[in-house]
């Protein structure tokens, strides 16, 4: 009788240890594995098979109430170096994935990544990864929010993202992307914020932009040219404009400004024209280097700027440049 008591002591006491393991076994599997692919570095030294991945011991992990592994991050460690871990695809249930500050973390974007039917914020940010931007990314239907700034991508930009029905942020500035900004980018629904700054993108701007009623808007930094009048108007809820450094040719005293737009810099293109009324209530103000000519507008902060911010057009005259 002692030794059935004994057993059954045994039993409850791996039962008991089983349920109060929190990390689903494929998730655990898989972290192990993701810390296997990225070489064992010592940031993950704290993944450790015999503990449990939910009780937040593990670095970087954060669990459902489920027990699901739903929230991922890997940053700063410049001791890192491997490629792109794709056993990353391995954890269905991934809302949130960051990789920073990751300089030699290398390779390209593996398709693993578009089993993440769940994942909502993608950050893979100041990393070396390179390659194209692939066009897999537009699989990610859950997606709101994409961050791949301040990499070595190269190859022009995805022209599918206009398939994700809940993208609200693109950041993608700080890379080596090439070529024009696809029309379809017009057709991107939700977009809160377009951050394409400090690339090598190039061409026309289609005049679908207009659709869109961002934010924010930072082209500054590439090679565009021609119109950008397509992101004033008076109704759009625009507070941030950077076209900046760019070789764009428009008439600045045609366009209305956001009545929300509270930045605006056009300075290093070649806008010519007056400057419109509405520029008096803007916070803040860069149109240097251009074509503009006329009396800078009176009332608000304006007067306040510095000339410098003014400086090297053709004829603008006016608080806080030399009367007229």
């Amino acid at each position: 009788m002692a030794i059935k008591l004994f057993l059954l002591l045994i039993l409850l006491s791996h039962v008991a240890s089983s349920l109060a393991e929190g990390c689903h076994p494929q998730d655990k599997k898989a972290l192990l594995q993701i810390k296997k692919e990225l070489n064992n570095p010592t940031l993950l030294s704290s993944w450790k098979p015999h503990t449990d991945c939910c009780n937040s011991s593990w670095y970087g992990v954060n669990c459902l109430p489920s027990k699901r592994v739903y929230f991922l991050v890997i940053e700063i460690d410049n001791d890192l170096r491997s490629s792109f871990p794709p056993s990353i695809g391995n954890l269905p249930y991934l809302d949130s994935l960051l990789l920073y500050q990751l300089p030699n973390l290398t390779g390209a974007i593996p398709q693993s990544i578009t089993k993440l039917t769940k994942l909502r914020s993608l950050t893979i940010r100041a990393t070396g990864i390179s390659g194209p931007i692939p066009n897999f990314i537009a699989k990610l239907k859950s997606l709101t929010y994409l961050d791949l700034s301040e990499n070595h991508l190269s190859g022009t930009l995805p022209h599918n993202l206009y398939k994700l029905p809940n993208l609200e942020a693109i950041i993608l500035q700080n890379n080596i992307l090439t070529g024009p900004i696809p029309p379809s980018y017009g057709y991107i629904k939700n977009i809160s914020s377009l951050f394409l700054s400090h690339n090598k993108l190039s061409g026309k701007l289609p005049m679908s932009l207009a659709r869109l009623n961002s934010l924010v808007v930072d082209l500054s930094y590439n090679r565009f040219e021609g119109d950008a009048s397509m992101f004033f108007g008076f109704a759009k809820q625009t507070e941030t404009i950077d076209l900046s450094w760019n070789m764009l040719l428009f008439d600045m005293g045609r366009v209305e400004l956001p009545k929300t737009l509270k930045l605006l810099d056009v300075s290093h293109n070649r806008v010519y024209g007056k400057l419109p009324d509405g520029a008096k209530n803007l916070q803040w103000l860069n149109v240097s280097y251009n074509r503009l000519c006329g009396e800078i507008p009176k009332g608000g902060n304006i007067q306040t700027f510095s000339t410098n911010l003014f400086s090297h057009n053709k004829c603008l005259c006016g608080s806080p440049l030399p009367s007229c």
